[in-house]
């Protein structure tokens, strides 16, 4: 039988609600705060983890995320670290609105970044985001050996990592995601091997029920923006 010590558990989690009236798509770029639901949601979130033996609080370097991880840190007594490899995807068309109807899809000019959706040709390649994630999964794993641990990053990234652990393809249709606002994905390390892969939403009550994973796209810049842009 193992021992305890062998077991060290990473918990990979979404930022919360992001204040974007304009229904911008995001990415990288910095002034993105999280709203005042998003703050709720980050400190659900720290209320949940608070009995848990975390020891390491890290974040992307974008600011929806470091205010998503600082209650969390604060509950448990830790300094925030930062992690440049949990940063958002790259994206071209960041700044800019996207839709079919009402964004950056009408310009026939984008379409070029469209033409593989595989790789994606919109922006950072799946095989990038694996790297640069797995790397962060386990510099954690490394940090909290034996203890557990909390990464706050975002949604695509998250996505693809653990796609990647459970096997499956990485290109994908982005409404079936399972990665709510403010979720864990939680990968549990024997060792220094992944053994298993859970999901939960402990702030899924404070979640609107069209931002869900699942939901049906509305129209409207206002309303997309947690769906299509809040990652």
């Amino acid at each position: 039988m193992s021992d305890h010590k062998d077991i060290t558990v990473v918990h990979l989690m979404r930022h919360g609600e992001v204040e974007n009236p304009d229904g911008i798509l995001y990415g990288r770029l910095p002034g993105y705060h999280l709203s005042e639901l998003g703050r709720q949601m980050a400190d659900r979130v720290a209320e949940h983890l608070a009995p848990r033996d975390v020891t390491h609080v890290c974040a992307s370097p974008l600011e929806r995320a470091q205010e998503t991880a600082t209650p969390i840190a604060k509950a448990h007594g830790l300094d925030l670290d930062t992690d440049e490899r949990l940063i958002e995807a790259e994206n071209i068309f960041q700044g800019k609105t996207f839709g079919v109807g009402d964004g950056a899809l009408r310009k026939p000019d984008n379409w070029k970044h469209l033409v593989n959706p595989f790789r994606p040709s919109w922006g950072e390649p799946y095989v990038d985001q694996v790297v640069r994630m797995m790397g962060a999964l386990n510099a954690a794993k490394d940090r909290a050996r034996g203890h557990e641990a909390v990464l706050v990053s975002h949604q695509l990234p998250i996505w693809i990592v653990r796609s990647y652990v459970e096997r499956r393809r990485l290109w994908h249709d982005p409404r079936k995601r399972q990665c709510t606002l403010a979720s864990l994905t939680t990968f549990t390390y024997q060792g220094d091997r992944i053994v298993s892969v859970g999901y939960s939403e402990p702030a899924i009550d404070l979640v609107p029920v069209h931002l869900r994973a699942g939901a049906k796209p509305q129209k409207g810049a206002g309303a997309a923006q947690g769906k299509a842009f809040g990652a």
